[in-house]
This record gives C-alpha cells, sequence and structure tokens, in this order.
C-alpha cells in the first residue's frame, strides 16, 4: 500500500466517523429540547386563566361534606355544629417538575347518581310500542329478543314497563305489564332503509306472537322520512376542530415526548390514545404525536376536539387552545392549523366564538352537545 492509498483510506474514515458523530449530535439535541422544556418551570397559561376560574366556580359551588358532626367545605373551612369555623391547612403537596396544565375539577361528591338515561329516544329511535296481554318476565323478553339486537348496522333497544310504573332497559328479573322496543333510525354512515325496516317488522311480529304483545307499527314512509333527517343531522353537526404545535427546532423524542405529556395531565388509554381527561371520565380532547416512519421523532402534536361529544359547559376549546399554547412555548414551537399556517390568538379567539354558535345551533336542533342521546349519534 503506497502513501496515497493510505491518505484515502484514513480520510474514508474520518468522514465515517463524522457522519456518526454528527448523527447522535442531533439525537442528543432533539432529546435535550424535550427535557428541557418540560423540566424547566414555566407560566401555564391554563394555570392562570381557566385555573382561576375553576377555583372561583369550585368557591362558589362547593361541595359540603358531613362527618362526625362537622361540615368540611372545599374552600377548606370547617364548621363545627356550634358554628365556630378554623381555617384547615392542608399538608404540604410534592410538586413534579412538569405540573399537569390542566387539572380537571373532581365531580361533586354528595350528588346522587344520575338518572341513566333510557336506551330509547324519539327524535332518533324508530319506536313500536308492543302492548302486552299479560305481565311477562324479563328473562323472557331478554331471550326473545337476542336475535334482533342488531340490524344491519342500527342497534334495537327494548324497554318495560316495570311494576313500580317506570320505564326501564328489560333486565333478568324484571316483570313487565308493556313493551317498547325501537331501533336507531341513523348512523354516521347511512340512515335506516326499507328493507332493514322490513326486517325490524318481521321480527317484531314474532316476538309479539311469543311473548304475547300486539305491537303498534308505525307507517314505512313516515319512518324513512324521519331517519333522512336524523342522518342530516348527524352530517350537520359531526364535527371536530384541531390545532398543531409545529416544532420550530430539531424533532422532538418521542422516549421523552409521551411521558412527558403523561406528567402534564394527559391519560393514555388501553388503545394508546392520549386524552385530557375531563374529571368525570370523559374527555375534553385528544392528542396525537404524529410520530415519524421510525416511530422515534416527531415534529408535529395534533389536539383534537371533538365538539358534538363535549359539553358547552367544559369549554373544551379554550381549554385546548390554552393546552397548545403552553406546549409551543415549552417546545419551542408554533401554533399552526391543518394547512401549516400560524394560528395567531385572535384567530383562536374567532374560532372560540364559532365553537360558542355551534353548540347554540345544536341545542335549537333538538340535541345538546355532550349529552347520552350526542353520544348515540356521533360516538
Amino acid at each position: 500500500m503506497n502513501e496515497f492509498q493510505a491518505s484515502l483510506i484514513a480520510i474514508g474514515g474520518a468522514v465515517i466517523v463524522g457522519v456518526l458523530f454528527y448523527d447522535k449530535w442531533r439525537e442528543w439535541r432533539a432529546k435535550k429540547s424535550v427535557d428541557n422544556a418540560f423540566s424547566s418551570p414555566h407560566e401555564d397559561v391554563l394555570m392562570g386563566d381557566l385555573a382561576q376560574a375553576a377555583s372561583q366556580r369550585e368557591q362558589v359551588e362547593h361541595v359540603e361534606h358531613v362527618e362526625h358532626g362537622e361540615q368540611v367545605t372545599t374552600t377548606g373551612v370547617t364548621e363545627s355544629e356550634s358554628g365556630s369555623n378554623a381555617q384547615v391547612s392542608a399538608p404540604e403537596a410534592e410538586v413534579d417538575d412538569e405540573e399537569p396544565i390542566y387539572s380537571p375539577r373532581p365531580p361533586a361528591a354528595n350528588l346522587e347518581p344520575a338518572v341513566k338515561p333510557l336506551p330509547l329516544d324519539e327524535f332518533i329511535d324508530c319506536i313500536i310500542p308492543m302492548p302486552l296481554l299479560g305481565p311477562v318476565r324479563g328473562e323472557k323478553v331478554v331471550t326473545a329478543f337476542q336475535p334482533l339486537h342488531l340490524i344491519g348496522n342500527k342497534p334495537v333497544h327494548v324497554i318495560g314497563l316495570n311494576e313500580t310504573g317506570d320505564w326501564e332497559p328489560v333486565a333478568v328479573g324484571g316483570i313487565y305489564s308493556s313493551l317498547k322496543a325501537g331501533m336507531q333510525m341513523a348512523t354516521r354512515r347511512s340512515y335506516i332503509t326499507e328493507l332493514e325496516f322490513s326486517e325490524l317488522v318481521a321480527g317484531i311480529n314474532q316476538l309479539s306472537e311469543d311473548l304475547g304483545a300486539e305491537p303498534e307499527l308505525p307507517d314505512m314512509p313516515d319512518v324513512m322520512a324521519k331517519a333522512r333527517k336524523v342522518h342530516q343531522f348527524i352530517t350537520e353537526f359531526d364535527a371536530k376542530l384541531s390545532v398543531n404545535v409545529e416544532a420550530r427546532g430539531p424533532a422532538w423524542m418521542m422516549s421523552n415526548l409521551r411521558p412527558a405529556l403523561q406528567r402534564m395531565g394527559m391519560d393514555q388509554r388501553p388503545d394508546g390514545m392520549l386524552v385530557m381527561p375531563d374529571g368525570e371520565g370523559g374527555m375534553l380532547f385528544s392528542l396525537s404525536t404524529n410520530p415519524s416512519a421510525s416511530g422515534e421523532i416527531s415534529k408535529l402534536l395534533t389536539l383534537l376536539l371533538p365538539v358534538s361529544l363535549v359539553a358547552p359547559d367544559r369549554d373544551a376549546f379554550t381549554a385546548m387552545s390554552a393546552f397548545a399554547k403552553s406546549l409551543a412555548q415549552r417546545l419551542t414551537g408554533g401554533i399552526v392549523d391543518d394547512e401549516g399556517q400560524p394560528l395567531s390568538d385572535a384567530a383562536l379567539a374567532a374560532i372560540g366564538n364559532e365553537v360558542r354558535s355551534f353548540y347554540t345551533a345544536m341545542e335549537e336542533a333538538g340535541v345538546t352537545a355532550g349529552s347520552h342521546l350526542a353520544h348515540r349519534l356521533f360516538a
């Protein structure tokens, strides 16, 4: 080997080492950017406006508990039976480096459980009354309806008039003097067809013979017309809003990003989806990390609000916008729309006004966002 060949080999080796070093440096820089973003203290937008508003609501709507002759309120004041008040000092809590940006208010502990809505509603279901010739046990009804629980992609439910005179979902152990069966007239995909309606009628007629019922069948044209209206309603109000946080510097390392988001208040569901809980078993919005093809880095976070599924009083868009602003500050990113165009505070405020108008229109159309009925239609 002559001196020229040795020089070429040395140069090639130096280039390879340089490329490897550069890749490692980029990986270290990306990891460091996420670590710094979530470990350094920042003033969070939600901790300012929304947290303060939530605190004020809790003070106005504080929940009283009665334990051992004392009333303890969420404002930290203890009232004894004699009427004297004393301030209770809470133990000092240990705070992680990444405090949750949004802390959902806990459900009121002294409120009685809400009455579960019936699975049938005149607005979205084709309901067929089935007066009975005599009382029927619930287990017989349940067994008879098993083959008819789904027609196409439309669920079928049955409720019964129990011994106390209340309508309830038919259950084993109950005794019912009358029944109502119903099929949801529309879903996201389609509305009831004439064939599906005919299948429902045939099934109800067979069940009526087995149970001793006299069904009051509706006219098919009327059902078809109502079904089209329900499907139009779904099409009109099936709305989702997204806000994105885009990296302005190095991509974020997924191995650090997802755990940090969870420490900031996001919950990871069994399917892997990250959601911001509302404190009562539901969600305010979800977050997608949009990982790269390798799954190791991301340059875009997408926050998604299913508008029809979240109650207006949650003010979920304000919460989502504030969360996005805090993420952008922590991660040195920018807030953009789905086309990558920047979203200013004024633009976000305008969208918030549109969301409130949407809720009003949906309420006037007959369904409250976030209600049981809304979840049946849009979930």
